[in-house]
């Protein structure tokens, strides 16, 4: 986030898209509410009439996947109006002439046939928008799991960019994590294209950094994604290591993912419970819960913080840092001789640019925002203030393109998936918790009414759903939640693999998943 939580109360205009908050985020959605009640007017886009959607001053239900062209009418509004901040462009920007001239094509009218929302309501969103002082973006995986992802993400920071909205109080744009420690784990260095603290693989002083650390010459070649490793297992990767993730339920096209671990010789998995992943292992290592492990986290805010075990381990449960020391030291590889989570921390800080001015012992209390570059420095609560750490603010063009795959008379209704209040991501948590199973004990499909009764659906009755990579069955839910011709369900439960049929595209620049969109065929069971 370009913001601290805190300043989620303080929004003139919220802009909340492809981001069901309520649900995924209940407990930083109560600052947002907070603004409502002091007078903040929100705009969300979202297809489906969320909890978050029912509480906004203007809901757009725009067609999954149609996110670039909503956001580049609503630019094409504030630059027609004259709502642009020139002197933040002209002073902190570069691109923003071509940007500006790019953008007056691309009207609300346009954009409408695509999004299936009326002209005026796009209208509406760009002066709410423009107007707002400040305005602040909030986003999570609704925006990123396109094949446009990357075009998603650009298309807001423009929004932000044409109107001054970066480095300054209640405004900015702020992905949500949708995970404790996601922003932890890209800090160091849990990304194919950078070391720790985000610095390039393919600089040459990054690499001689780390290769003089491990004592082993590191190529500095951009990595591989999960989604290249997944392709290429029996096929020059054989062994392969999963922390912490239940690939089989998670990741897009399960049946491709269980055929690739099971392609492999050796598949090792680190985690706290006997996961559908971890029943494909050879070697299984239980790792400590939260409650039984000091460490550090680093949350959706950039605050680093600390972690101390309440509890000791269960049975032969050990740290994730200690299992991949042991099995580092065991292949003979440097640099792992670790004593305690403290020495893994505090290396961090000595090679981190961002960390530099941390150590175990002045995070004692949690009150730091990276970066923190130097001993003296108080932590950075808000981003981009004075200036952008490349020098200016990028603009970028972007056009509008479908999703991979797009609706036929094959494959008539758009399905999206999500996660649910009551299941945390793929139930190995929340699944074991007798109260949330009474909560939410099975999964089910959202049909408008309008399609239920065209389709022959029952509420409570079964539905065979199928794409183009496999067919699941699972319980109807008729609901007008869910606007006609798009169905939702969540991918939480293993026994409905609602993961079988997604995984059309992927995003050429990050590999990200079109697990947002998916054409399918949905009839009675």
């Amino acid at each position: 986030m370009s913001n601290p939580l805190a300043d989620m109360e303080k929004p003139d205009v919220i802009f909340a898209i492809g981001t069901n908050m309520t649900e995924c985020h209940p407990v930083a959605a109560t600052r947002l509410k907070r603004a409502l009640t002091a007078g903040a007017t929100m705009i969300v886009a979202d297809p489906r009439q969320t909890r978050l959607a029912k509480m906004a001053h203007l809901h757009l239900p725009i067609r999954v996947g149609s996110d670039v062209a909503l956001l580049l009418a609503m630019a094409h509004v504030i630059q027609r109006e004259g709502l642009i901040d020139a002197s933040f462009i002209e002073e902190r920007t570069a691109g923003g002439n071509e940007f500006l001239q790019h953008v007056k094509e691309f009207t609300p009218e346009w954009a409408s046939d695509i999004c299936e929302v009326p002209a005026a309501d796009i209208e509406k969103a760009g002066l709410l928008y423009g107007k707002g002082n400040p305005s602040a973006i909030y986003y999570t995986l609704g925006i990123t799991e396109h094949i446009c992802g990357v075009d998603n993400v650009q298309s807001l920071c423009n929004l932000a960019l044409m109107t001054g909205n970066l480095g300054v109080e209640g405004g900015g744009i702020n992905p949500m994590r949708g995970q404790n420690n996601i922003q932890g784990a890209g800090d160091c260095g849990a990304v194919p294209n950078n070391f720790p603290g985000f610095q390039p693989c393919d600089h040459p002083e990054s690499t001689e950094k780390f290769s003089k650390l491990y004592q082993t010459e590191i190529d500095g070649t951009k990595g591989i994604t999960k989604v290249t490793a997944l392709d290429n297992c029996g096929k020059g990767i054989h062994a392969m290591l999963i922390d912490g993730e239940n690939t089989v339920v998670t990741d897009p096209d399960k049946n491709h993912c269980e055929h690739a671990l099971k392609s492999l010789d050796h598949l090792v998995v680190i985690d706290i419970f006997m996961t559908e992943t971890a029943q494909l292992a050879d070697v299984v290592f239980p790792a400590t819960a939260w409650g039984e492990t000091d460490g550090v986290q680093t949350n959706t805010e950039r605050r680093v913080q600390r972690l101390r075990a309440a509890v000791p381990p269960v049975g032969e449960a050990k740290p994730d840092w200690w299992i991949v020391s042991e099995i580092a030291k065991r292949m003979g590889v440097p640099g792992f001789e670790y004593e305690s989570a403290r020495d893994v921390f505090n290396e961090l800080c000595e090679l981190s640019p961002i960390y530099a001015g941390l150590d175990w012992d002045r995070i004692e209390d949690s009150e730091y925002q990276w970066p923190v570059p130097d001993r003296d420095h108080p932590g950075t609560p808000r981003l981009h203030e004075k200036e952008f750490k490349n020098g200016r603010g990028k603009f970028t063009v972007v056009g509008y393109r479908d999703p991979a795959e797009v609706i036929s008379d094959e494959f008539p209704l758009w399905l999206t998936t999500g996660r649910r209040l009551e299941a945390y991501h793929s139930r190995t948590q929340t699944g074991r918790s007798a109260g949330i199973e009474y909560l939410l004990s099975h999964e089910s499909l959202e049909v408008h009414p309008d399609d239920a009764e065209a389709l022959g659906l029952v509420h409570g009755g079964m539905a065979k759903m199928a794409s183009a990579r496999g067919e699941i069955e699972i319980e109807v839910k008729v609901t007008d939640m869910s606007p006609q011709g798009t169905v939702f369900t969540s991918f939480s439960f293993a026994e409905v693999p609602v993961n079988i049929l997604t995984g059309s595209g992927y995003d050429p620049v990050t590999q990200t998943a079109e697990l947002k969109v998916c054409p399918v065929r949905v009839e009675p069971a």
